[in-house]
Parts: C-alpha cells; sequence; structure tokens
C-alpha cells in the first residue's frame, strides 16, 4: 500500500528495504543466512547482500562464515524513543509511589557512553551539594545505577566502558582500580543490584536496581538515595532493597510491553 509520502515521491525506498532487513530477525530467527534474510524481506539475494554488508560496516549486523545477526548497537534506532518518552512516562509514577513509600529521593537513570544520565527523578530533599535535574550525568563507575547499567552490560563491553572512563577518585571512599571495579560489577551482576556508600560524593548513599526491556537486556536503572547521616549502610539495604525491587519488577513488567 503506497501512503502519502510514497505517493509524493518523498518515500525513500532504499530505507524502506534496510529496515525491512533489520525486521527480518526476530527472537525466533536470531541468525539468518543470506537466503533467509532474502526471502523474509522479500528481496533477491543480491539486494539482500548488499544491505547486510552496509549494516554490517555500520555496526548493526556482525556475519561469520555463514549467518548474520543483529548486533546490541541495533537498540540504538529505538533508545532514543525509549529515554526520551516511553521510559520517563512509563518510570515517573512509581517512582513518586516508591518516593512516598521510603520517603527518599528517587530516580532513573540511562547509560550514555560512560555516563549515566538521569531521566526522571522525584527529590525528597537535597542531598547532594550539586543540584540533580534530568539530563544531569554523572560518572558510571561511581554510582549505584552506573554499575548497574555497566553490570547490564557484556563482559567485554563493561570492559571496553571502563577503559573509556577516568577513573579519578571523587572521594577517599571511591573505587579506582580497575580490577576492583570489574569484581564489583561481577558481585552486582550476580546479586542483581548495586549499594555504593561515599563513592560520588561523601555522606551520599544510594541503592539502585536494574529495568529490563522486552528482550532481557538492561535499559535503565533505579535508585534510592539517602544521607549517611540518616540512614546507616544496613538500614539502606533493609529498608529500601525490598520495595526497590518490587518497583523495579512493576516497571519491568510495564517495558515489556513498550
Amino acid at each position: 500500500m503506497m501512503d502519502g509520502a510514497a505517493a509524493s515521491g518523498d518515500f525513500v525506498q532504499s530505507l524502506a528495504r534496510g529496515l525491512a532487513v533489520i525486521r527480518a530477525f526476530d527472537a525466533e530467527h536470531a541468525e539468518l543466512t543470506l537466503s533467509d534474510v532474502a526471502r523474509r524481506a522479500d528481496m533477491t539475494r543480491a539486494a539482500a547482500r548488499r544491505f547486510l554488508l552496509t549494516l554490517e560496516s555500520l555496526g548493526y549486523v556482525a556475519s561469520d562464515a555463514r549467518v548474520f545477526r543483529l548486533t546490541p548497537r541495533v537498540l540504538e534506532l529505538g533508545f532514543s524513543y525509549l529515554s526520551s518518552l516511553s521510559l520517563p512516562e512509563i518510570v515517573q509514577p512509581h517512582l513518586e509511589a516508591l518516593s512516598r513509600e521510603v520517603d527518599e529521593s528517587v530516580s532513573a537513570a540511562v547509560l550514555d557512553g560512560v555516563d549515566v544520565v538521569y531521566v526522571a527523578r522525584v527529590p525528597t530533599r537535597r542531598i547532594m551539594s550539586v543540584r540533580i535535574t534530568i539530563g544531569t550525568r554523572f560518572p558510571a563507575y561511581a554510582t549505584s545505577m552506573g554499575r548497574v547499567l555497566l553490570a547490564g552490560l557484556g563482559e567485554g563491553e563493561a570492559d571496553a566502558a571502563l577503559a573509556a572512563s577516568d577513573l579519578s577518585p571523587l572521594t577517599e571512599r571511591t573505587i579506582t582500580e580497575p580490577a576492583a571495579l570489574r569484581s564489583e560489577l561481577d558481585r552486582v551482576r550476580a546479586q542483581g543490584w548495586s549499594l555504593v556508600d561515599g563513592e560520588l560524593e561523601p555522606g551520599l548513599r544510594s541503592i539502585a536496581a536494574p529495568l529490563h526491556g522486552r528482550d532481557g537486556r538492561v535499559v535503565a536503572a533505579l535508585n534510592v538515595s539517602t544521607s549517611a547521616t540518616r540512614d546507616s549502610v544496613e538500614h539502606v539495604r533493609e529498608a529500601y532493597l525490598g520495595p526497590l525491587l518490587q518497583t523495579a519488577a512493576a516497571i519491568d513488567a510495564e517495558l515489556r510491553l513498550v
């Protein structure tokens, strides 16, 4: 069926065909041969080969001798929508409910390179020397949400992110040794949450959990932040972890529908 753009001559057929090649892959067809792609995208083998090689050169497709598969980079094509619209809209009511339950500031963030970027937040009181707003960035290695997000990457991707980070000591507690950070990410990956005590700023304690997309990948993180003068590390774990994980599970259920 030809829509208005196609009828007016503004339709870019090569773009549409390239997207058809991407859509040829799904959960049941994660790996496809050239012939499979051509058949599922309804194009010739020669055309499918050109699109696949172009997508491979751009980093969206990987291949071995016989089959092709999408790479995690293809998530970028939809992630801007998720992070700028759907994710904050879905997360915000849950943040408000969680903040009322624990009476602390709560936030959600995504990973952008080596930084976390805040996409939603409900503050209850000022707990940092800097004001946190939507779009605020912090180095991922020194934050609870950042460690959850880094732990959600593949091991090689996490190592690359740490290698690209300026591992400066932000406080006397900041872990800066790559080996120690890798060990911490292993622990976060195994337990499913992260608690950071005074590594980003003195006196700031936070606990974070991952948020997952439809494919099970970590797409964002959720945290509860508090002051060391009000809450011990034990109290943060005992009082906030349960509600945090319950809220994360509720958000995950909605994100699976996006």
